[in-house]
């Protein structure tokens, strides 16, 4: 699959201004994105790229913002070593050791995970992922059955895994992310992971102890009710992939129609990862 890179240069009085431009253009269908020094790049599928719907959904901004764009075409074949150039281990704690297959191995960790870094998201580089990996950390899996929403890569998965799951089902509507996790799940000697193409309809008709679900809030929202109806009464639902201001909020509210109690959140750089129970 091709991708269109989105870079845009922008002049902001503070960092929530550039973050109400980055969640409009999550919901016009961006789907990963990574801040440089002037400003951020934004990444979508070429096919559900369209300049001029575009420009009509940003041009309210321009009366508050000042920020331009140039469009890129990012060809599949390219995004390997896209990532391998700017993908390094990172750390969770001192607990979680995530690096690639060309890093040296860190035994010392309880926990590491290689990811091959395709164009696939959730390296566990982005805050949405570190966040639910700290959150599992604090989490116990043994025994457990758990669903990863929006899988990405696998990395959550596969922790889930490394962590004692029993049975754990990842779901993904972008064939590339599913190759990825499927692939991601072999370098890591994960055997246990049921790896379905698709959104909720493909969700199946279970109930689990866990779910996992970093998306987006359009998304989050338009899914809560299945997640409601797919969780074990005491379940645990992780949600991520979203701001603190106002999403945060608007999720709480959708959770309680469904009886899903906020418990806590994490914020990082005004990301946020939140938790619920059923």
């Amino acid at each position: 699959m091709n991708y269109i890179e989105l870079l845009f240069t922008t002049i902001f009085q503070d960092d929530y201004q550039q973050d109400l431009l980055i969640n409009e253009l999550a919901e016009a269908g961006c789907d990963t994105f990574e801040e440089v020094d002037f400003g951020f790049k934004a990444y979508l599928p070429a096919t559900s790229f369209n300049r001029e719907k575009l420009d009509e959904r940003l041009e309210p901004f321009h009366s508050l913002l000042t920020f331009s764009y140039e469009v890129n075409l990012i060809p599949q074949k390219n995004w390997n070593a896209v990532w391998e150039s700017n993908f390094q281990p990172i750390q969770i704690k001192d607990q979680i050791w995530v690096r690639a297959n060309f890093h040296e191995p860190r035994p010392d960790f309880p926990f590491e995970i290689v990811i091959d870094p395709k164009m696939a998201f959730g390296t566990g580089h982005h805050q949405t992922t570190s966040m639910m990996m700290d959150f599992m950390l604090d989490t116990v899996f043994t025994g457990k059955k758990v669903l990863d929403m929006g899988c990405g890569t696998g990395i959550l998965a596969i922790l889930a895994a490394k962590k004692g799951a029993s049975e754990i089902v990842a779901i993904d509507y972008d064939p590339v992310c599913c190759e990825s996790a499927i692939e991601n799940a072999a370098l890591n000697q994960i055997n246990g992971i049921k790896i379905l193409c698709g959104s909720k309809e493909v969700i199946p008709n279970e109930q689990y102890d866990i779910i996992l679900a970093n998306i987006n809030r359009n998304i989050l929202l338009d899914q809560i009710e299945i997640y409601q109806r797919s969780l074990k009464p005491g379940g645990l639902l992780f949600l991520s992939g979203f701001y603190e201001n106002p999403d945060l909020e608007i999720l709480k509210n959708e959770a309680e129609k469904y009886q899903l109690r906020y418990l806590i959140h994490k914020k990082s750089q005004n990301w946020v990862s939140a938790k619920f129970i059923r």
